[in-house]
């Protein structure tokens, strides 16, 4: 894929990437010069040059009757995408007010292999409230450490903090080290008692199921089905912090 095929990627049709490429290799040039220097008719070019001008990638400038233009900074392409951003985020509301979560049936979605539950994990970040789960330590050694720590980076730059019970493995527990840094709070059960192989996160109207020794993801949104495995969690939640503190009092007097 050249530069031209890219570029379209963030907001510019064919005609004006190659005519914005060519004014960062000219410099200041005439619209004559653009038609010779692309192949598009001149009177095409003023057009795209109009276009440009709007997303704020050229300027003009005289030299004698000569009206030139000028390539703006590549960085000001970033000003596009924040553009889309802001006018994605303001539909948002209407879309999602689209989306039928009222009615009897939930919505259940499957991922199959490693990416597809990598996109499962993806989709938790995709709610900016508080995550509970139920974790285990294959995000890593299944995922890879890699992908751990980018799903970690973004969460925390999303301020999104999350409440996890996972059995006190050596994994887990050097997870639940870094609490207090990466906006979480870790409880621990024992690992005999509760040798959990699957993860589960409850996020909004959302329940997500990662199982790895089936290569499978699965995605339940329902309203209904949310809520009561969110107050299940809290159950566990409350239950889960003295389960440890049993556990350390029995290995202390054994």
């Amino acid at each position: 894929m050249n530069l031209s095929d890219q570029l379209t990627q963030f907001g510019l049709n064919d005609k004006q990437a190659i005519v914005y490429l060519a004014l960062l290799e000219l410099g200041a040039s005439s619209a004559i010069n653009l038609a010779k220097k692309t192949g598009i008719l001149r009177t095409t070019v003023y057009d795209v040059l109009i276009e440009l001008e709007k997303k704020g990638l050229l300027s003009q400038t005289k030299k004698g009757k000569k009206r030139l233009f000028l390539a703006e900074e590549p960085e000001n392409l970033e000003n596009i995408l924040e553009e889309k951003r802001e006018k994605l985020a303001s539909l948002m509301p209407a879309l999602k007010g689209l989306l039928n979560t009222s009615g009897t049936k939930p919505v259940i979605r499957y991922y199959e292999g490693l990416e597809g539950i990598k996109e499962v994990y993806r989709d938790t970040l995709k709610y900016k409230g508080e995550l509970v789960a139920f974790v285990t330590e294959n995000i890593i050694n299944k995922l890879g450490q890699d992908f751990a720590d980018e799903y970690k980076a973004k969460r925390v730059k999303s301020q999104i903090t999350v409440r996890v019970i996972g059995p006190d493995t050596e994994e887990i527990i050097e997870y639940k080290k870094t609490d207090q840094k990466d906006l979480k709070e870790t409880r621990l059960v024992s690992k005999e008692k509760f040798p959990f192989s699957i993860e589960m996160n409850i996020y909004g109207n959302k329940i997500a199921f990662m199982s790895f020794s089936e290569s499978l993801g699965l995605i339940v949104e329902s309203n209904e089905i949310a809520k009561n495995m969110k107050f299940m969690f809290e159950l566990a939640w409350k239950g889960a912090g003295k389960e440890i503190e049993i556990k350390k009092e029995d290995e202390y007097w054994s």
